[in-house]
């Protein structure tokens, strides 16, 4: 098993300790990906999904290792379909798990900087929230609580438990002290129903290594998450965003994401910015069985070789992947078709978690 530090008593916290929150583009060693297996995720498309995550394993791994969860009934099929791409740099993980979204179940890594002994060196740690599958809402995929503590070690780092519910999707951060969040997602009464905006915003702080939080109010039509920050507004920089903005004033999206935009052409970042804003258009809708589904180029990847960035078939994919590649001087973005990916409610960034470089701390 990891190390479980217990964060419910006097223990101190991760910004006591001197943890933060890195930002996704600050160097990583990995990158945790679950290879898909629930027909009920992707109706008649788990095999379009697999295909898209080895298109985005292809991107990644001249760069870094991908660490991927497997379920032990298809490891060894896993394993012949990542030769078969040759997709090199892979570390498999079989554990028992249900679903895929290791962003909202998984760890949330946090470093900081240790100047003790012979010289200075990164620190990993890492804070595993609970997670009740967005409100409770798929009974089948609580199972996905179990996958962090079958991982122990493989971690990778001495894992802090929160008691508090929160999914790794419903917060964007700068590495610099500032969040980024929604009140719909953070605020809905499915969470954490005994806990204010206040004692939220606490945590956040306490458990992210964070100085401030910036609130957005909701997000997209068909965000089966209540509006998760990472499909509609990332940093990309410090004191830089992009968000996403419909056009179409008729269109259910342009209230909430013109409400989002004018919040954050006022806002100031934890080092006293203004922030800067990009806009990112919204991609064509993308129909699904029971209503919209969440289609989004906001939902991209930041890894040490590349952006991927989601596509969607439509004339807005050019223009997102210009805009985002002039935020990017250092890497190129590089497109993912995500159009089988989207039908699971979500896309890569959803479906992935970055561990950032640094050895694993000592907290005892």
């Amino acid at each position: 098993m990891a190390n479980l530090v217990g964060l419910r008593g006097p223990s101190p916290t991760p910004r006591e300790l001197g943890f933060r929150m890195p930002a996704e583009w600050e160097p990583q060693e990995s990158v945790w990906l679950v290879w898909p297996r629930d027909p009920l995720t992707w109706p008649d498309r788990v095999d379009g999904a697999r295909s898209t995550f080895l298109q985005a394993m292809r991107a990644v791994t001249p760069h870094q290792r991908v660490d991927l969860v497997v379920h032990p009934d298809l490891l060894a099929d896993a394993q012949a379909k990542v030769a078969d791409a040759a997709v090199k740099n892979v570390r498999f993980h079989p554990v028992d798990h249900q679903d895929s979204w290791i962003r909202d179940y998984g760890p949330i890594y946090l470093v900081r900087e240790n100047t003790t002994g012979t010289g200075a060196r990164r620190e990993r740690a890492a804070v595993r929230f609970d997670f009740n599958a967005w409100g409770n809402k798929y009974e089948a995929l609580l199972k996905d609580r179990d996958v962090v503590p079958q991982l122990g070690d493989q971690v990778m780092a001495p894992l802090l438990e929160v008691d508090m519910v929160l999914e790794g999707g419903s917060i964007d951060v700068d590495g610099q002290g500032t969040v980024l969040t929604t009140e719909q997602c953070l605020l809905d009464r499915n969470r954490n129903p005994t806990m204010s905006r206040t004692d939220i915003e606490v945590h956040l702080l306490e458990y992210l290594g964070a100085k401030k939080v910036l609130w957005l109010g909701r997000g997209i039509e068909g965000d089966d998450t209540d509006g998760h920050v990472d499909d509609i507004t990332r940093f990309v920089g410090h004191g830089l965003v992009v968000t996403c903005v419909e056009e179409d004033r008729a269109h259910p999206n342009f209230q909430p994401l013109d409400e989002n935009l004018d919040r954050l052409r006022n806002m100031v970042d934890a080092r006293g910015r203004h922030l800067r804003v990009v806009e990112l258009p919204m991609p064509k809708d993308q129909p699904g069985d029971e209503g919209p589904l969440p289609a989004s180029h906001a939902n991209f990847l930041i890894t040490d070789g590349a952006v991927l960035m989601p596509t969607f078939g439509g004339d807005s994919d050019a223009i997102a992947h210009a805009r985002l590649q002039q935020c990017f001087k250092d890497r190129p973005v590089v497109d993912l078709d995500c159009r089988d990916l989207v039908w699971g409610m979500g896309a890569i960034h959803c479906l992935s978690q970055q561990v950032p470089v640094g050895r694993p701390a000592q907290l005892v």
